[in-house]
């Protein structure tokens, strides 16, 4: 895919940053950094992304004000926030992380695997919810603009049923994916990701 899903890495620690790209190194992902809360905020301004791995503890802005600020951008709010911190912090740490809107907490030392994995299904799903989106609007401009002219309809509902079929198959191995993970935010957003996908098959039904 020429336009590969970004992922924010957020820590003020350069051998956090090094240690977190290695790990992401086997997804077709692109790792951008930020040393700061500040600087994630800004890199947001311009740039979107797939999922955000955010340090709780760094200083000046934490990540739990980090995360705050996050959510209270429209353009932001629905990134998804996976919240990093050291074994031995403070016991309500993991619950203001999900206070502040993240969809998981990993306690340092994390097991690789665990993390790569949660962020294979995230990006898979930023990747289906954008190309459900392109293919809606296709849906919308090739119904409004083709079919009442009286072109070849049977050959544009074809195309059309087959990206749709298109958008569900992946969705099926989305789905997979999330249920061998057994993970409750993961599955609760495949489950989102449904719902807009059987939106989408319907409208497309009631054309034939």
């Amino acid at each position: 895919m020429a336009d590969r899903a970004r992922v924010l890495l957020v820590d003020d620690r350069e051998e956090n940053l090094i240690a977190l790209e290695a790990i992401l190194s086997s997804l077709d992902v692109v790792p951008i950094r930020a040393r700061s809360g500040e600087e994630a905020l800004k890199a947001l301004l311009s740039t979107d992304f797939a999922l955000i791995l955010l340090d709780v503890r760094m200083p000046g802005m934490d990540g739990f004000e980090t995360a705050a600020h996050i959510k209270r951008r429209e353009r932001t709010r629905n990134i998804p926030i996976i919240f990093l911190t050291v074994v031995d912090s403070a016991p309500d740490y993991a619950f203001r992380g999900y206070a502040a809107g993240a969809v998981d907490y990993l306690t340092k030392p994390f097991d690789p695997w665990v993390l790569r994995a949660k962020v294979a299904v995230f990006v898979e799903l930023y990747t289906m919810n954008r190309r459900l989106s392109e293919q809606a609007a296709l849906l919308r401009e090739r119904l409004s603009n083709e079919l009442p002219e009286g072109g070849d309809h049977a050959s544009v509902l074809a195309e059309l049923a087959g990206r749709v079929t298109a958008v569900e198959d992946e969705l099926r191995r989305v789905r997979e994916l999330a249920d061998k993970s057994a993970d409750a935010p993961l599955n609760g957003a495949v489950a989102e990701l449904t719902e807009r996908v059987a939106h989408l098959r319907a409208g497309f039904d009631a054309l034939g």
